[in-house]
């Protein structure tokens, strides 16, 4: 089972594929995941099968250590391009995340003005007001919908409760633009069914949902390392383009990570 766990609260910083030079931020457990999705293609591997108290970074001790390294990275003269929430699972289901992010904008804005401040969230916890209203406040708030079909988004992303693509879509909408969408394309089995979210229906209903969310950007990328599925395979650069320019000719500004 593939397994890519970050073992601290401030981590690189790397270069991303999409994003540039960035600085991370696990807010989840150093030792698990926590998520609440389940994705066959993640790279963190699956959630622990076992329920267990979280202990969540505290508010202060995360804004204590992105304080070091971003001065840290000061006195080297390396700047960031982005500092990224990303980490062990959804960085949305910290409890004090608005107040991070809040912390993280006058940090930012302190030491290194010209960086963007990025969130990948896979959008489960837009319905909460504070979440909303945070992510509404960062330059890159990056949101996740892996496919048109509500059966296919299950399938790829086995969420831990409930899921309703049309509410979903619904709630991606009243960011008024102030989104990107990213989707992870790929192919495979899993448990002896077709995966699969590459079809021309299968885009044509995703462009539909985009047409009504209105994101600045599309971001859409395959698999890059191992998965706890080893049936899976990543869709080939030609196809990523071929889906990226039906995004363009809908209108969306595109990029691709293959």
């Amino acid at each position: 089972m593939a397994t890519f766990l970050f073992d601290k609260i401030i981590f690189g910083p790397v270069k991303s594929r999409r994003l540039g030079v960035s600085l991370g931020i696990n807010l989840l457990p150093n030792d698990s995941k926590l998520c609440s999705f389940n994705c066959i293609y993640c790279e963190c591997g699956w959630n622990p099968e076992e329920t267990y108290k979280v202990n969540f970074h505290p508010r202060a001790i995360v804004k204590e250590k992105l304080e070091q390294k971003l001065n840290e990275m000061k006195n080297q003269g390396e700047a960031p391009d982005v500092i990224t929430f990303a980490g062990n699972g959804e960085p949305c289901m910290h409890p004090e995340f608005a107040g991070i992010i809040d912390d993280t904008i006058v940090l930012r804005d302190l030491i290194f003005p010209e960086a963007r401040i990025a969130v990948l969230s896979n959008a489960t916890m837009i319905h909460k007001p504070d979440v909303f209203d945070a992510l509404n406040k960062v330059e890159d708030n990056i949101l996740k919908l892996d496919g048109g079909k509500e059966q296919t988004i299950i399938a790829l992303d086995q969420p831990v409760g409930t899921f309703n693509l049309e509410k979903t879509v619904d709630l991606l909408s009243k960011f008024n633009g102030n989104l990107i969408i990213q989707t992870l394309f790929i192919k495979g089995e899993y448990k002896g069914k077709s995966i699969d979210n590459t079809s021309q229906e299968e885009i044509d209903l995703w462009l539909q949902h985009l047409k009504k969310i209105q994101p600045r950007e599309v971001m859409i990328y395959t698999i890059s390392r191992d998965t706890p599925v080893e049936t899976l395979r990543k869709v080939e650069l030609a196809e990523l383009e071929e889906i990226a320019k039906m995004v363009e000719d809908a209108g969306f500004s595109t990029q691709i990570s293959a």
